[in-house]
């Protein structure tokens, strides 16, 4: 059971992929929306599957911090995931909706505005791992309908 949870805590194995776990745990998420857009669920069915995400992202990432013995390891990007999913609700799969949710999101989840900051220094175990970067995502997607909304 360990390995699954490893293995779904860290994307599938790219949380161990070398200089910036987090950059590669947020590609994944492009993927996953894009399947997700090419079988036309709404937005609601979206919302959903981030919820799923996120809430088997808090299991295994509190599991992961116990196999791993570290407090918020770095191989753990199943937070990134489930932000940078969220980030995009609501956005078409394409290049302009990927590359500013990207960058939006990598921006939030680096610089940690309040209350991202807060919820990154108080929160502990899955639960804390992933709700900063669920912040971090929420803020990227206001900002990105924004910019979707100014560009089309």
């Amino acid at each position: 059971m360990d390995r699954l949870f490893l293995w779904i805590a860290t994307g599938g194995g790219s949380g161990y992929l070398p200089k910036a776990p987090g950059t590669w745990g947020t590609l994944v998420a492009l993927p996953l929306h894009y399947l997700l857009m090419a079988a036309a669920v709404s937005t609601n069915a979206y919302l959903v599957v981030v919820a799923v995400v996120s809430v088997v992202g808090v299991i295994c990432a509190g599991a992961a911090e116990k196999i791993i013995d570290r407090k918020d390891p770095g191989c753990v990007v199943i937070d990134e995931i489930a932000g940078m999913l969220l980030a995009l609700t609501a956005a078409p799969a394409g290049v302009l909706a990927y590359v500013a949710g990207f960058a939006l999101f990598r921006f939030f989840d680096i610089l940690k505005p309040f209350p991202v900051s807060w919820l990154d220094r108080h929160l502990n175990g899955g639960l804390g791992i992933m709700l900063d970067d669920l912040a971090a995502g929420l803020y990227a997607g206001l900002c990105l309908q924004l910019v979707l909304r100014l560009t089309g």
